[in-house]
């Protein structure tokens, strides 16, 4: 009968394509990750890996193996921590990720009641731009937008992800007023490389009465940070579409206004994403419940939305 640990250390080195990043996963050296899957081959007599100096690639019968064991070992693992930890307490280190912006000023506030109604949870924020993968990375949760939903993800959606055009009352001032989309050609554009393509994106827009139009960006001014492009259009360099969350206190403070108030770019659900296994850790399953309550409460669906 297999161990525990060879099994984890095999299917920790497949999803994350290194023994290094399933040694800094499971916590355990790199060299004891390659002894504890060299023992699980040798055990079953058969290759589960073809190793080179700069990759790990399944085989055939590892493909296998890997479909066959994979979400079985999530299940023992989340059984053996809800069974061991403070008799199925939520506790332990909560590694989740999220946008630094919104994790700062929609997810931090949640900290203080869920740790003190949870002390035994340390959570561990991680807050990056980028679209992280939610196993392969060893993340309990993330939340944001557009994350592919791999075998063993599921997603909660907590709100819309609207974006809108913005820019300083300052600018607006000075020039014509735009009641069109094809007026904003008129307008100097800020604009965000995608994080993943390194393209500028092309965007719908969506108006009243379902009507639809085309927003091609020639921007005057490329940031790499959403932060980035709120601080530039509220020094007054031009029109940014950007996240409602990232300019709501703008423009309720009035700082920024929108351009085209009618109008906006529906990005899909703002959504929490975690492991859809049978039986989640008591950690994640409460920070799942404290989050989704938060969300209902502090109406995130109404206040994100741009329709209203």
């Amino acid at each position: 009968m297999e161990t525990l640990a060879n099994l984890q250390s095999f299917v920790r080195s497949a999803e994350s394509g290194s023994f290094s990043a399933a040694a800094r996963r499971i916590g355990i050296t790199p060299a004891a990750v390659s002894r504890n899957v060299a023992q699980l081959e040798a055990n079953l007599g058969v290759r589960l890996f073809l190793r080179s100096t700069r990759s790990l690639t399944l085989t055939e019968a590892g493909e296998r193996f890997l479909s066959n064991v994979g979400s079985g070992l999530e299940n023992i693992q989340a059984a053996i921590a809800d069974v061991t930890t403070n008799a199925g307490e939520p506790a332990g280190v909560l590694r989740i990720s999220a946008a630094p912006a919104f994790g700062r000023d929609y997810l931090l506030p949640l900290m203080p009641q869920f740790m003190k109604k949870y002390p035994a949870v340390t959570p561990e924020w991680h807050f990056d731009n980028r679209q992280v993968e939610l196993i392969a990375d060893g993340f309990d949760a993330a939340i944001g937008g557009g994350i592919e939903l791999s075998t063993g993800v599921i997603a909660r959606d907590l709100a819309p992800a609207h974006l809108v055009l913005v820019a300083s009352p300052d600018y607006l001032s000075e020039r014509p007023p735009v009641s069109r989309p094809e007026q904003l050609s008129g307008l100097e554009h800020l604009a965000m490389r995608s994080l993943r393509s390194g393209k500028i994106r092309s965007w719908m827009l969506q108006g009243p009465k379902e009507q639809r139009a085309a927003l091609e960006l020639h921007p005057r001014l490329l940031v790499n940070d959403p932060q980035a492009l709120c601080q530039s259009a509220l020094m007054g360099l031009g029109i940014a579409l950007l996240a409602i969350p990232d300019v709501l206190g703008h423009l309720e403070s009035g700082t920024l206004k929108r351009v085209l108030p009618d109008w906006y770019v529906d990005a899909g659900p703002i959504s929490l994403y975690f492991a859809g296994q049978k039986l989640l850790p008591a950690k994640t399953r409460a920070f799942v419940d404290s989050l989704v309550s938060h969300a209902r409460e502090q109406q995130w669906a109404k206040r994100f939305d741009a329709r209203t």
